[in-house]
């Protein structure tokens, strides 16, 4: 499935400019097909959409954004295809952009995870609704992009502990100190110790990996990009280095 994980200089070019390069790289010389752009307005929620929900919604009438303004498309943070040639969308300036394809039906996912829609689980959302519509978990492929890096990534301990409680033992009851004692002992941790008191070093894309794991993904099937937009000031925009609002996109197009 043709996909991609664009950087800051394709700023201010929206995924329906953008669509037209991942079709180019794969399409065969002088095609016609053209993929239909579905995206959502993202909240910070652990709701995944369909095409066909997205089309209701607008349908339906959109809501109004807290400043009053009305929404450009419907409140959620993730989209499921649900046939061949249809290109979804995420964007992020440090969350997670995450791609997800499966291999046999062709049906993919984008999904926006920040450490909010990480702590409701939205990456196993998305894997459940594509699963209702066929899909197999050892013929699902996950691409986690270019986020900030849990080395330089500072949360309050309350933020780490409510994300890291995901991927805690669901039997055992863990108190604050304990969750984030538990998360820095095990092997390639999700947290690490911070200098500032009251603070720790939070990892959200390997949260997700865990949360993908622990619902059956083979580990060899889940990619972290090597980039930490923090980091990589030319490369990418950063909220938390930047405190702007410009954001890259990430897409995948169904087959």
């Amino acid at each position: 499935m043709a996909h991609g994980f664009f950087t800051r200089h394709f700023c201010p070019q929206t995924p329906e400019d953008l669509v037209a390069m991942l079709e180019n790289s794969t399409a065969p010389k002088n095609s016609a097909a053209a993929a239909t752009v579905y995206r959502v307005k993202q909240v910070h929620s652990g709701k995944v959409l369909a095409p066909t929900e997205i089309e209701r919604a607008i349908l339906a009438g959109l809501p109004q954004l807290e400043d009053g303004s009305p929404a450009p498309f419907p409140l959620a943070d993730g989209v499921v295809t649900e046939q061949p040639g249809q290109s979804v969308w995420a964007c992020s300036a440090d969350c997670t952009p995450a791609l997800i394809a499966d291999i046999k039906t062709g049906q993919v996912a984008a999904v926006h995870a920040g450490w909010r829609g990480t702590a409701q689980k939205i990456l196993p959302a998305a894997v459940l609704k594509m699963q209702a519509q066929g899909s197999a978990l050892a013929d699902l492929r996950v691409a986690l992009g270019p986020a900030i890096d849990g080395a330089v990534y500072q949360v309050e301990r309350a933020v780490a502990a409510k994300v890291g409680a995901t991927v805690l033992p669901a039997e055992q009851a863990f108190s604050e100190d304990e969750a984030i004692a538990h998360l820095l002992s095990i092997d390639n941790p999700p947290l690490l110790n911070d200098p500032d008191q009251g603070r720790v070093r939070l990892d959200v894309r390997r949260i997700n990996q865990m949360q993908l794991v622990q619902i059956g993904l083979d580990v060899e099937c889940i990619a972290i990009a090597p980039h930490c937009t923090y980091q990589e000031p030319y490369t990418f925009f950063s909220y938390r280095r930047m405190r702007e609002k410009k954001v890259q996109w990430a897409g995948i197009i169904s087959a």
